[in-house]
């Protein structure tokens, strides 16, 4: 369980690490998803790792973590039997009762459009595990969708790898999920163009396509909200410092019933028309400031280039 923290956030309270603790973290996701990525570097950072793990033998597993205090991580797909998929919340709230304390259990689910995924099958010319019902490959995509709903609505953290490279998710996950302390809330800002989609794994979205564009600005268009230029026209904008006071207003006060809440893990996007100047410029100032008051805190560009 997750300490409860007062209405405002002090300096060095928003993340606390426990050593002692045991970790247990669950992969699932779609085939073609980046599972196997994952799991892969969890592998290397010293986590004890099985793929396709039958769900039912989770209590075991546990049972084998307390004895020798390694840190696990399985992966769980639609490789499962259905009906052992559907128990599977039965299952993880009969561990999470067994486990006590001394044992964190987090499920990280990873998706892909259908789109991304029917390309990247194509590519590897791998079969879907389905596909031997006789489906057409977006068809065993939408059914393994269902089958794995279970898990997906019970995830701490989900992972959209639709625009992530190789590595891209290797890195994400290593800050994101290996770094992760287990206790207190990570916290992700992802500057995004609206133009390319709102992002789907995000748990807060900001729009921030009202503030003043560099953009129409000959000598800083080809700037990003990184360089010192562009950061000196936004600090010069009242309208700009109002909206970056507004957002870290509504963070300080509710990032805390966020972790009272037992939430690991919060995605914060900030979305600008062209994800390159004002979304960009807020996240990496976002990031700042909330680096001043716990140490698990990340930025990603999804859409600068």
């Amino acid at each position: 369980m997750h300490p409860a923290l007062p209405d405002r956030v002090p300096a060095g309270r928003l993340h606390r690490g426990d050593p002692e603790r045991v970790k247990l973290i669950i992969i699932s996701g779609r085939s073609g998803s980046g599972k196997s990525t994952a799991l892969h570097v969890l592998e290397d950072n010293g986590f004890n790792c099985i793929d396709n793990l039958p769900v039912g033998l989770l209590p075991a597993l546990f049972a084998s973590a307390g004895q020798d205090g390694a840190n696990r991580a399985v992966s769980i797909d639609a490789r499962n039997l259905p009906g052992d998929l559907e128990r599977f919340p039965e299952i993880l709230e009969d561990l999470q009762e067994a486990a006590g304390p001394n044992l964190a259990v987090e499920i990280i689910f990873l998706d892909a459009d259908t789109t991304t995924l029917v390309r990247r099958f194509s590519e590897t010319r791998r079969r879907h595990p389905l596909s031997r019902n006789n489906l057409t490959l977006p068809e065993s995509l939408q059914a393994e969708s269902v089958l794995l709903e279970g898990i997906a609505n019970l995830a701490d953290l989900t992972i959209d790898s639709s625009r992530l490279s190789h590595h891209d998710l290797r890195e994400l996950v290593r800050t994101r999920v290996v770094a992760h302390s287990t206790k207190g809330t990570s916290l992700l800002f992802i500057s995004f163009a609206f133009s390319a989609g709102v992002p789907v794994d995000a748990d807060l979205v900001f729009d921030v396509r009202c503030l003043p564009n560099p953009h129409w600005i000959p000598e800083l268009r080809a700037y990003s909200g990184r360089d010192e230029a562009v950061q000196n026209w936004f600090e010069s904008s009242p309208e700009v410092e109002r909206m970056f006071s507004d957002i870290h207003g509504f963070l300080d006060h509710w990032l805390p019933a966020y972790a009272r809440s037992n939430r690991s893990y919060m995605s914060v996007a900030i979305g600008c028309t062209g994800g390159r100047h004002r979304s960009v410029y807020l996240a990496e100032r976002l990031k700042a400031r909330f680096a001043d008051l716990a140490h698990d805190v990340l930025v990603r560009h999804r859409d600068l280039s």
